[in-house]
């Protein structure tokens, strides 16, 4: 299946951001779309994988500076919810819908509108972080907006990072260790003794985190030697004391390294701002001149 072709299925009526509506505003304004899964981290195990696409659009004026909303196929009929965004996963489209875990062959699609993910990224979430820096190859979608919105990273750097880093990290734990008494992969738990690709990730995210604290960026795919230590984990190849052991001394690394502040201390707002008045502006000029 094409990553930009997708099927034209019945949607899942349990999700308020499913509607065809919500699709179409999407598709329309992407501006960027990207991989941000594991092939881009590099961690990726053949035939086991799905693939995770991340993208940003700008949506109609109506839904900006009027009070256009879309339908909520999660509500009642007649429900609207304002458009944030769109997400489509194969995995709903199975029998069983939104229970379907994601697996080996799946796409899931998330589509943010511009102005959620410049809220996301100022804030310093990870994982919204990652389309400023795949590289050019996972590129899926992408106009001079969204390159622009590339060339600019660095305006969304700060230490509001730190914590988002770090929380995710200490969720992560806690499900590694089996102190929150459950996972949703209870046939790696009972093959290793852990969810071993949960601990790849939580590991991945504290790599990544010390790399953005120390420098505003992430490498991608995740640097040698680190990716093939974190693929032999996802593997299970570690035990769980030394993926404990490791854990702490990236946590130890990242809690000392925030406490350093080497980022700003707020993202350049300016910027931000900046970029989605121009780039909000001429997509509504090109749309009124469409007709």
């Amino acid at each position: 299946m094409s990553t930009t072709e997708l099927p034209d299925a019945e949607y899942v009526e349990a999700h308020p951001h499913s509607s065809r509506e919500a699709r179409a505003i999407a598709e329309a304004g992407t501006v960027l779309r990207v991989q941000v899964g594991s092939g881009v981290h590099g961690t990726a195990i053949t035939g086991s994988d799905d693939r995770d696409e991340m993208g940003v659009c700008l949506e109609p004026p109506a839904f900006v500076t009027g009070i256009a909303r879309v339908p909520d196929p999660a509500a009642a009929s007649g429900s609207t919810v304002p458009f944030e965004q769109w997400e489509y996963h194969t995995a709903w489209q199975r029998s069983g819908g939104l229970a379907n875990r994601s697996g080996a062959g799946d796409l899931d699609v998330i589509i943010y509108s511009a102005r959620k993910f410049a809220r996301l990224a100022a804030a310093g979430n990870p994982t919204v972080l990652l389309p400023l820096f795949v590289p050019e190859a996972e590129i899926v979608a992408v106009t001079d907006a969204g390159r622009e919105l590339r060339e600019g990273a660095a305006a969304f750097a700060s230490m509001h990072a730190a914590a988002r880093f770090r929380g995710y990290m200490g969720k992560q734990r806690s499900g590694i260790s089996g102190e929150r008494g459950r996972t949703n992969r209870p046939e790696l738990v009972a093959e290793f003794g852990y969810d071993c690709k949960y601990a790849m990730h939580a590991l991945r995210l504290g790599l990544q985190g010390i790399e953005y604290l120390s420098t505003g960026r992430i490498t991608l795919p995740v640097p040698e030697p680190h990716r093939t230590a974190l693929r032999e984990v996802r593997q299970g190849q570690w035990s769980l004391a030394d993926v404990l052991g490791w854990y702490d001394e990236l946590d130890a690394q990242l809690t000392a390294l925030a406490a350093t502040e080497p980022l700003p201390p707020e993202p350049d707002r300016a910027w931000i701002d900046g970029w989605l008045h121009r780039s909000y502006t001429r997509s509504w000029a090109q749309l009124a001149a469409a007709g």
